[in-house]
């Protein structure tokens, strides 16, 4: 039996993200479904105008919209004012309070986790060193230390409301089980519009392998700075793409053959990818959508093989995986990449199992078998 009466619940509706594209698929899979969220910001937010959206009471607040953790504490009540009674499935997609949501014994919550509370958690030490990136200004910093053991106690609490779990990933199926104690009914991996980076292999330009590429949200938890300081210390050229927090410090300790270019138009950054001799990321994400994009434009990867990047990455030939997360372990992998080679087909035939139609096909399947299983 199929469900007739499906919604999502979503953290914020404020910016467009690698998240944002995950619900844009939930609704190619089930249009129909209403999109609940503590607040949305249509300006900021257009791909969202496909959806039924259904902001909660902090909607109305003053500079909610834009500045949601001035309303921190509310946002778990925020959550637990909906109403699902007339649902049979509701889909909390979150890395956050979403899955605070309430629900009746009737309606079956599946909870498709991103990552636990990153920054109570798998995060929790690179907050606390790097305030103001990203947390309510109420709890950054020592004060984040003080009141973790609350604000982790009402994340456990929020954590049991989901009745299955099904992660982004290997990595966060263990985070989930580590940290909330939950079991996980199956790893589904996030979407990839794969299309316009297979058609932007047809032209090669003159700088094609000429420079490594980074591309991500320049943030301390991304460790970009250990991917600048090896190129540095090798003196090899690298592209970075992205704009954040870090962007200044990272332009600091750039050297000669290091180019920090922000944002770029899609068609710019099918020419970096097309044109890069690798991808190179030493942080420890929790999947990681630009390698599949560089995998699909024939591209290696070279990246940390504890992140949920190294998934993506068939060790040895569609990319290399190095231990140690330092600028020595990325120098030595670096230097190793330089003996090898790597065939592209490889990369894009590895690409192929993160597309969008094996993830419709996925999640609508396993939807319907825990629905199955729970009536």
């Amino acid at each position: 039996m199929k469900p007739k009466k499906i919604a999502f619940v979503y953290d914020r509706i404020n910016k467009i993200g690698g998240a944002e594209r995950v619900l844009l698929a939930m609704h190619a899979i089930w249009p129909d479904a209403p999109l609940f969220t503590a607040v949305y910001d249509k300006q900021h937010a257009r791909w969202a105008s496909v959806f039924h959206v259904k902001p909660s009471f902090l909607q109305r607040f003053p500079f909610a919209k834009r500045h949601h953790e001035l309303y921190a504490w509310l946002t778990p009540m925020a959550f637990e004012s909906f109403s699902f009674d007339t649902y049979d499935v509701v889909i909390s997609i979150t890395s956050a309070e979403a899955k605070y949501i309430i629900t009746k014994p009737q309606t079956l919550h599946i909870c498709y986790c991103l990552t636990p509370t990153r920054y109570l958690w798998s995060g929790k030490e690179e907050y606390e060193k790097n305030p103001n990136i990203g947390l309510p200004r109420v709890v950054t910093g020592r004060t984040l230390n003080t009141l973790t053991p609350l604000l982790r106690k009402w994340d456990i609490i929020g954590s049991s409301r989901p009745d299955r779990y099904i992660a982004i990933s290997d990595i966060v199926k263990e985070r989930i089980q580590t940290y909330y104690h939950q079991s996980v009914d199956r790893v589904i991996y996030p979407p990839v519009d794969l299309t316009m980076f297979q058609e932007g292999k047809k032209t090669v330009s003159s700088a094609a392998h000429s420079f490594f590429l980074l591309v991500s949200r320049l943030v301390p938890y991304k460790r970009i700075d250990l991917v600048v300081e090896a190129c540095n210390k090798l003196k090899l050229p690298l592209v970075i793409v992205g704009e954040g927090v870090e962007k200044i410090h990272l332009q600091r300790l750039a050297g000669p053959t290091i180019q920090l270019v922000g944002t770029v138009t899609d068609r710019e950054l099918i020419n970096y990818f097309r044109d890069c001799r690798a991808f190179v990321f030493a942080g420890v994400e929790d999947f990681g959508i630009a390698a599949v994009e560089a995998q699909a434009m024939g591209k290696p990867v070279i990246t940390y093989k504890k992140s949920g990047m190294a998934e993506i990455v068939v060790d040895g030939k569609t990319g290399l995986l190095f231990d140690s997360q330092s600028v020595d372990g990325l120098t030595r992998a670096l230097k190793q990449f330089d003996h090898e080679w790597y065939d592209d087909n490889l990369c894009r035939e590895n690409a192929k199992r993160f597309g969008q139609e094996r993830f419709n096909r996925e999640m609508k399947q396993t939807v319907e078998e825990l629905y199955n299983r729970y009536i």
